[in-house]
């Protein structure tokens, strides 16, 4: 027998030429053909979707009642297998319906047609077949696998006829079972469970959802929704990426191994069937798919290594052969490369990645970059290779004047500016240039045909809660574009001058696949449309844009949805159709197609807007000079002319257009202009360019402005620029703060949102007098600054909606629209935290700052809210003495740690001497094999906790142990526990107060002002302390005992001691070569 089997009938509906292959036992009367084929290929009908509550093709479906079924599965649980059942339907049917579930995962097929999928045995699915049997002998396949457990497939075919008699079949021993990879094998079928048994007992009447094929799909009036093609995972795996080649077929891949794959659509007419077949070649892992200059160009993120490849056909047959690598990408995963796309004029690609993905060409620090933000020494400046340009200067840095957070869980932190970008590459992949940047991880982006770049960003979820969220959101990605993203809390509000804002924010989602409506026949709103897909919520919105300056304002339309629709990519095919692919993540693939049988024109209309022209015609001029090789003598004027240009994007683009020429030929220019924005623009454009000798000239210069004539929105881009010259030209004088804080002042708070979250950080940054006491006091009130509620989204009844088609993402997003905290609040806390001066903060700030966090933590945020605020507050004592810690405990700024119930010792313990215990350090039974949850244990055990911090728990009243591995050798450490007396710290040394009506106290004084003393006098509870005047006190000494008492280890055993000494020196990291076997 060949290895390759063609298994046929005159009327089936789904092949393909394959080895060990399920659909070989999916036809009637099975026959072996042996047979060598040329390709290997697969074929589907198309199938009509439920639109908008109306079935489009006829269906008589009646319920039928939910009963039970037979459990049955082949001889091993471990084994995958395809099980099958043929039989004759009855003369007559007027009605059927398929109800199944497997533990854990079924693909089920009739006659040779994939019909559904599940992998949530609790809850079956069920499939309307009524139509769809075929007359005479019918075969029903179920492709079966096991995760680990016991395993069985449970079904139960109904059909009525017309007198309503109901027959079935169920699964049961008359079924056949074969090996999934040896299909010419048979087995025995096994009876795993009786109807309705344990373990999974009555789950058969569960089923009152239909299948995902069938549900509803949501669409405009006129369009329908077809189903084409369901992928067959363990062949073609989850399709991610959909393009059109030049003769109207489909190429598309899969995101992990599986490789290409080119399909012909099913005619429009929905006759014939839609026909895939395996492109051969070694490609895989595809985000991006572009046939242009008479080859398929791929970006691959992972498969044989993330980077841009190009395919051709190498002798003419019509089928792509040869691979080439033009560049390699570094970059990987979910934020890797994406996708690719051809330029207006049809003589570039530009390229779409993460921001896990370094830029394609060397780029030399002359000078390092920030990592956390703050003030600089010197000038940022960077030196590209000979194959790499920027539009925007390439110098980027973070660029805040307040120190930011990496994410709280640790996501995209050490990754810096310029985040994720665009880059446009010639048709070889030979020279790189950076067209835009500043993105989180955007997937697609589209031209529209006035040449404009539009690009779909994607959100951080884990930062629901906080001011530094950004929903996902539309850009308008013009040349040299900035738009802001920085890792962790440092995102730049939409706001700043230096970066340009969103076109339309979305909300909570997933951005994958854009395309504009080009080439639709669909009616006239709907061609000139962009089309975004969101996977996480199952929504494909149609972004409407009007021009509005030299950029455009954008309206949103759900155009698909359906709950779960795992949208992955969407492309406009030749044939005026849209197609568009789900999947993802290992999910199960299908392609769709959508189509107008609606009443409206669909006539082909022009989509090139003549409203704003001119605007855009200037804009693109000024961005010609976005290189450094631009003439200074023709860039420089018209810069200049238009840096106070009433409209955002051509200010910004004149300001690139001057930071790319030399500096000395356009500075004294820039800060001799009258005019406020165009001023403000200048002093940006020196910022990023100019040297630190020239900070002051540019300060003085913004000082002219008068703050009284800007509005609020101008007042924070001045301040931005003021933060800019502070970031990267260096420290100001005192000189300069001083007058900074004495004429911003009086501006705070405003009452408006942007403008107050920026004047907290600057007046913050130059520790303007009274600062922090102003802040905790605003801590305590509700915020009166106008603006949003929340950032989660524009429209947030709508995202109330939106939500519930996902529930597990959407609960974090239901929690902060209903528990979300104060974000301006949130900023002042964030801002404060930077202010580690001890005489900036009184007690009583100290008090209202800490005792907001136990407020704030009744909030809700997304998965690292809670983290933030923890690091936040830690942040805030950096720089503090462990006494004054303490005090802030005794004086109930902070919450005094609570120890939980302590275990007790396992024991039996013994009175350890130092030499006993030293014997046992030296005796290598330390070195290895110890255990880090057993000497966390003993931590407790021994009481070390009550006063000990180690890692994120214990008390306060004695020192942090984390670290203790770095500051004691060990025998030390053994006799600081063993003899806590023989030396004490002078931090932790205890005193003896003696007062003037004849008390003797003993306690760690851990405050002290001219007139009074905190004494705490129980080393292992913070809230027992003694306030003393100085006047009732008659003497102070040092105690000559220690606070900790001794014998602490003695109710310990051996291991216990080994398992605590090991634990105690491990700096909380349960790797440590100590807890290895």
């Amino acid at each position: 027998m060949s290895r390759h089997q063609v298994f046929a009938s005159a009327w089936h509906r789904f092949r393909f030429v394959s080895s060990c292959s399920l659909l070989l036992l999916c036809g009637a009367n099975i026959s072996l053909q042996a047979e060598e084929p040329a390709e290997k290929k697969w074929s589907q009908a198309v199938e009509r979707m439920l639109v908008n509550g109306r079935e489009l093709a006829a269906s008589t479906d009646s319920k039928f009642p939910a009963e039970n079924a037979p459990w049955i599965w082949g001889p091993s649980y471990d084994t995958p297998y395809v099980l099958k059942k043929s039989w004759v339907v009855p003369e007559g049917l007027v009605a059927a319906q398929l109800v199944a579930t497997c533990d854990n995962e079924m693909e089920l097929f009739l006659n040779g047609k994939s019909i559904g999928s599940s992998n949530e045995w609790q809850t079956p699915i069920t499939i309307p077949l009524t139509g769809k049997l075929a007359k005479g002998e019918n075969v029903l396949t179920a492709k079966v696998r096991n995760e680990g457990g016991i395993a069985a497939f449970c079904c139960r075919l109904s059909m009525k006829d017309a007198q309503g008699k109901v027959s079935a079949i169920e699964s049961d021993e008359s079924w056949q079972a074969f090996s999934s990879d040896d299909l010419q094998k048979q087995h025995p079928i096994k009876l795993v469970a009786k109807p309705g048994e344990a373990p999974w007992g009555q789950v058969m009447t569960n089923a009152n959802e239909v299948s995902p094929a069938a549900k509803n799909f949501s669409v405009p009036s006129g369009f329908e929704v077809e189903r084409l093609f369901v992928v067959p995972r363990d062949e073609l795996g989850s399709w991610v990426a959909i393009t059109s080649d030049p003769k109207g077929r489909l190429i598309a891949s899969d995101q992990g191994g599986k490789g290409l794959v080119r399909i012909t659509p099913a005619p429009l007419d929905g006759t014939g069937e839609t026909i895939v077949e395996k492109i051969p070649v070694e490609l895989s892992g595809a985000q991006g798919l572009l046939w242009a200059f008479d080859a398929l160009y791929v970006v691959c993120n992972g498969g044989p290594g993330s980077g841009l490849y190009r395919a051709t056909d190498s002798n003419g047959d019509d089928v792509l052969d040869k691979v080439e690598k033009l560049r390699d990408l570094q970059g990987g995963g979910e934020h890797g490369p994406h996708s690719i796309v051809l330029s207006p004029d049809g003589q570039k690609l530009f390229v779409i990645c993460g921001n896990h993905t370094k830029v394609p060409f060397n780029i030399k620090d002359l000078t390092p970059p920030q990592t956390m933000g703050g003030i600089r020494a010197e000038q940022r400046r960077v030196e590209l290779a000979a194959d790499g340009a920027s539009r925007l200067p390439a110098n980027w840095d973070e660029d805040q004047i307040i120190t930011r957070m990496w994410d709280a869980n640790g996501h995209a932190a050490g990754i810096l500016a310029p985040g994720g970008y665009v880059v446009s590459t010639d048709k070889d992949g030979k020279s790189w240039e950076v067209w835009s940047a500043g993105y989180r991880n955007p997937y697609d982006m589209a031209f529209n045909t006035d040449g404009e770049l539009f690009v779909y960003d994607a959100d951080m979820e884990w930062d629901f809660g906080t001011p530094w969220y950004r929903p996902t959101r539309v850009n308008h990605a013009t040349s040299g574009s900035e738009l802001g993203w920085r890792s962790g809390s440092g995102k730049w509000p939409a706001i700043f001058p230096d970066s340009l804002p969103a076109l339309y924010d979305i909300g909570p989602g997933s951005p994958v696949g854009v395309t504009f409506g080009y080439g639709t026949r669909f009616p006239a709103k709907y061609q000139k449309a962009l089309y975004l897909c969101d996977w996480t919520f199952g929504t494909m919105y149609a972004i409407h844009l009007t021009p509005e300056g030299s950029s455009y304002r954008a309206t949103r339309e759900e155009f698909v949805s359906r709950t779960p629709l795992p949208l992955t990519d969407v492309t406009i095919g030749r044939d005026g159709a849209m197609y568009f692919t789900v999947g993802g993540r290992g999910g199960q693939g299908e392609l769709y197609r959508v189509r107008y049988t609606g009443n409206e024109s669909t006539q082909p209309v022009m989509a090139k807007s003549e409203e704003g022209a001119a605007l855009r015609s200037l804009r693109r001029e000024l961005e010609s000079f976005h290189t450094s090789a631009a003439k200074p003598d023709q860039a420089i004027p018209k810069a200049l002319a238009n840096l106070g240009h009433e409209d955002r994007y051509i200010r910004y683009a004149a300001r690139v257009a001057l930071e790319h020429q030399p500096v000395a030929q356009w500075k004294d220019k820039a800060l001799a202009s009258k005019s406020s924005l165009a001023l403000i623009e200048g002093a940006i454009a020196l910022a990023h360019q100019a040297d630190p000798s020239d900070q002051l000239a540019i300060l003085k210069a913004l000082d002219q402005i008068d703050i009284e004539k800007l509005s609020a929105t101008q007042k924070v881009w001045l301040l931005r620029a003021y933060e800019l010259v502070m970031v990267r030209l260096g420290e100001p004088s005192v000189e300069f703060k001083k007058s900074f804080a004495a004429r911003w002042n009086p501006q705070f708070p405003s009452g408006e949102f942007d403008l107050d979250r920026q004047l907290s950080s600057m007046l913050v940054a130059v520790r303007a007098p009274g600062i922090v006491s102003r802040l905790v006091n605003l801590l305590s009130e509700q915020s009166s600054s106008k603006g949003r509620p929340t950032n989660l989204a524009p429209d947030e009844s709508a995202l109330k909606e939106l939500i519930t088609r996902n529930a597990g993402y959407g609960s974090a997003v239901r929690a902060s629209l209903e528990r979300g905290g104060d974000l301006l609040q949130i900023h002042y806390a964030y801002a404060l935290r930077t202010v580690h001066e001890r005489d900036a903060w009184t007690i009583d700030d100290r008090k209202g700052y800490h005792g907001w966090f136990q407020r704030a933590r009744e909030w809700a945020g997304g998965n690292s809210f809670r983290k933030f605020l923890i690091n936040m507050e830690n942040e805030s004592l950096t720089g503090l003495s462990e006494n004054e810690k303490l005090a802030l405990e005794v004086l109930g700024a902070r919450k005094p740690y609570t120890p939980p119930p302590l275990p007790k010792p396992m024991g039996p313990g013994k009175a350890w001497t130092k030499d006993e215990v030293m014997a046992l350090v030296t005796s290598g039974r330390l070195d290895r094999g110890r255990n880090f949850e057993k000497g966390k244990r003993a931590f407790a055990a021994a009481r070390c906790i009550v006063c000990h911090r180690f890692g994120e728990d214990g008390g306060a009243t004695g020192p942090d142990m984390t670290q203790v591995a770095g500051r004691f050798q060990l025998k030390d450490l053994v006799e600081a526990i063993v003899e806590p007396s023989k030396v004490v710290s002078d931090q932790y040394k205890a005193s003896v107060v003696e007062t003037a009506d004849g008390r003797s106290l003993v306690g760690r004084i851990v405050h002290e002002s001219p007139t009074s003393i905190l004494l705490v006098t129980d080393p292992e509870d913070a809230t027992k302390f003694v306030e003393l005047a100085r006047k009732e006190i008659e003497s102070i000494s040092a105690a000559q005992e220690s606070l900790m008492p001794k014998g602490l280890l003695n109710t310990l055993n051996e291991e216990e001691l080994l398992d605590l000494l090991a634990y105690s020196i491990s700096r909380n990291n349960p790797r440590d070569a100590r807890f290895k076997k």
